[in-house]
């Protein structure tokens, strides 16, 4: 039984004839971070661990996120406060270029490395899966990403989205239910109607919660192939994918 059939078994496959659209994670299930920002860690930091730098780099991006929505939440849910991801990766990368004794460098280089996450490379089924699902659901991005960020990397590595939706727009990060929510009202559809797509299971539970379909994607070396991740499926999802041209066969693209 092949990974993407032994999803639908598995995944307890929800009623999906009612979908209409598909909302993805970006990081880690459409785009391959570690090896971009490794390569692009080496490149500009000559002698630097490239995949010891991607994953502190990436190890700060939580934090990061949960102290501006803190942040936010103390000014009375105003969205004044949000910040874009460009700028919380720079102010990250600050503290890990001090972590890695980086302390000289030129603030050329320190921009050209942040707008790697721009530049990140697709996974080598994205396009094709994407291109597919493309012709019978809208496909759309939600990520924690600002809007130039993922407009860039789409261009750079052709990826076909139908609309680029992030953060940016609902003025909040996932997990807050305006993200998920807020794709429905987008598109005018029942949350019901809209499916995440994530390499991610805490990502998947809280658009779960919101009343979105989730279909999980298989990323098992997300974090690089010396620190393989647990694909295990969980019944809780609507579908299991090995990866996202799976996810097409599964509904049939």
């Amino acid at each position: 039984m092949t990974a993407a059939l032994a999803g639908s078994a598995q995944g307890g496959r929800a009623e999906l004839s009612d979908l209409k659209v598909i909302a993805f994670d970006v990081f880690g299930t459409v785009v391959d971070w570690h090896t971009g920002i490794a390569a692009e860690a080496e490149r500009l930091l000559p002698g630097v661990d490239g995949s010891a730098f991607a994953l502190a780099w990436r190890a700060g991006y939580q934090p990061a996120m949960k102290s501006v929505m803190e942040r936010m939440a103390g000014e009375a849910g105003h969205s004044g406060g949000f910040t874009l991801l460009d700028e919380l990766h720079m102010s990250i990368l600050e503290r890990v270029l001090h972590d890695f004794g980086q302390t000289d460098i030129d603030p050329a280089i320190k921009r050209e490395l942040n707008r790697a996450w721009h530049r990140l490379p697709a996974w080598p089924d994205a396009v094709a899966g994407l291109t597919r699902l493309k012709k019978k659901y809208i496909i759309c991005t939600l990520s924690n990403g600002n809007i130039g960020l993922l407009t860039e990397m789409a261009k750079g590595a052709g990826l076909p989205w139908d609309c680029v939706l992030s953060a940016e727009v609902f003025k909040a990060y996932k997990p807050d239910p305006r993200t998920y929510l807020g794709v429905a009202a987008v598109f005018d559809v029942a949350p019901g109607h809209v499916m995440l797509a994530a390499a991610h299971h805490d990502d998947l539970a809280a658009a779960r919660a919101c009343g979105l379909k989730t279909g999980y994607i298989e990323r098992p070396s997300e974090f690089g192939g010396a620190r393989p991740k647990d694909v295990s499926p969980q019944p809780d999802n609507s579908l299991h994918a090995r990866d996202i041209g799976a996810l097409a066969d599964l509904l049939g693209c």
